[in-house]
């Protein structure tokens, strides 16, 4: 595998594991407004684009429901007091960011999660390794959109040629393709082989360590 000097990475499903504090939260904004709640196994497959386009999914006729922006502003709030209940790095992830700092790598996370809590779980978890954290906000579009990923190799004066982008979906190699990046796309997150192959991966690793040879 190439050496690269600017590694950005997706985080949940890539870095972090953060689906049961996600259904946590998205299965208590339900109840709170009587709607049916889902499986884990529904909103692992919920997830990818961002919150807004997780509760869409996740309510009775989207945002068509008269009580989406309440569910969507009640999960907010319970996912803010609650995202560190069961999240944590995937297993090798923590070596994996010491052995690329000792190597005098670059790294940046690119998240569609909402800008406060991409900043709070790579400042708890990561501090010290990640130097940018870029998540959803106003003014930037979101993943597949390439707007993140310059944003980030810009802060860290990284060039094409140098830089990887590692993810775990569909819309991470989408946004790889968009920002003309090579991407990998890991196998322990919340998308199958299959799945990504049928959406043009071609690349893969099954453990982070992997990322090292």
């Amino acid at each position: 595998m190439k050496d690269y000097n600017t590694y950005i990475f997706d985080l949940d499903g890539t870095l972090l594991s953060t689906l049961t504090d996600l259904v946590a939260s998205t299965n208590y904004a339900l109840r709170r407004y009587g709607m049916p709640e889902h499986t884990y196994e529904d909103i692992r497959l919920f997830v990818g684009n961002g919150v807004k386009k997780l509760i869409e999914r996740a309510v009775p006729e989207g945002i068509g429901n008269r009580d989406f922006d309440n569910v969507y502003m009640t999960f907010r709030e319970h996912y803010m007091e609650h995202s560190l209940d069961t999240t944590g790095p995937y297993p090798g992830i923590m070596e994996l960011l010491t052995e690329l700092k000792k190597r005098g790598k670059r790294m940046a996370v690119v998240s569609n999660k909402f800008y406060a809590a991409t900043e709070e779980l790579c400042r708890y978890f990561f501090d010290g390794y990640v130097d940018v954290a870029i998540g959803e906000r106003d003014g930037i579009r979101k993943k597949p959109a390439p707007d993140a990923v310059f944003e980030a190799m810009h802060r860290l004066g990284a060039d094409k040629e140098s830089t990887v982008y590692i993810g775990d979906s569909d819309v991470d190699i989408e946004t790889a393709r968009n920002s003309g990046l090579p991407c990998i796309s890991v196998l322990w997150g919340f998308r199958d082989r299959e799945f990504l192959i049928e959406h043009g991966a071609t690349t893969f690793i099954m453990k982070p360590e992997e990322l090292l040879a």
